[in-house]
């Protein structure tokens, strides 16, 4: 029997340069969760994170403040998908009414304009109908994010994961409904990632009768102050 926990990474930094950094609040929901599982008796075979940065030093301040004696691993199969390619991909041309939003980088929309875009991007690229205009297309998401899982839970014990929205609602959308076909697993995906808090945690039971979702979003530990989706 394993557990595998799933954490989002702390909040990064939306509308800065290097948007895979981790903000302050970040850091400070990271460290916040490091001490609630240390306070819960959690001790981990293993601490793996994805490549990115911030998902990188989430794991370093969670670690840190749970003093737990462990060196993280890395695994890229946790990395969130490109969303910055995803949203290019999703862009009109200049005959838009929407162009000169479209046209405009990430960074510099509001939170508003970004999450319209976004979401536009995500069901296109979900709906596996372009699959052929993408460097990882859809179906190349889910599988990555399923074999992520599948070596998470290769040692006994349990394992702390921290990856991103993306790739921990690839696995819950799998995990409740594996019989889901192409047009409900995009819908089930999107109602998980949209409600992911920032350092919340996720918990899959690899038991006798197979993987199990035990908890989803797990966010009590942090204060109203530090509820983030970013």
């Amino acid at each position: 029997m394993g557990l595998v926990l799933l954490v989002r990474h702390g909040q990064a930094s939306f509308g800065a340069e290097d948007y895979d950094v981790l903000s302050r609040t970040g850091l400070e929901q990271s460290r916040r969760l490091g001490r609630v599982l240390a306070e819960q008796e959690v001790v981990p075979a293993a601490v793996v994170h994805g490549s990115m940065k911030r998902q990188r030093d989430t794991a370093s301040a969670m670690i840190e403040a749970a003093r737990w004696s462990v060196t993280p691993e890395v695994d890229a199969g946790w990395d969130e998908f490109d969303h910055l390619a995803l949203m290019a991909h999703g862009r009109a041309g200049p005959e838009s009414r929407e162009s000169t939003e479209r046209n405009a980088g990430p960074a510099a929309l509001d939170k508003t304009a970004f999450q319209r875009l976004f979401d536009e991007a995500t069901d296109r690229w979900s709906s596996g109908r372009h699959d052929e205009e993408y460097a990882e297309p859809w179906p190349a998401f889910l599988a990555r994010a399923a074999q992520a899982l599948h070596r998470a839970f290769a040692r006994e014990g349990v394992s702390v994961v921290v990856s991103s929205g993306g790739p921990i609602s690839a696995v819950c959308a799998a995990l409740v409904d594996p019989a889901a076909g192409a047009e409900q697993v995009p819908r089930l995906w999107k109602a998980f990632d949209d409600v992911t808090v920032n350092a919340s945690v996720t918990r899959v039971l690899n038991g006798s009768s197979g993987r199990r979702l035990l908890s989803f979003n797990e966010h009590s530990h942090l204060p109203r102050e530090l509820v983030t989706y970013w």
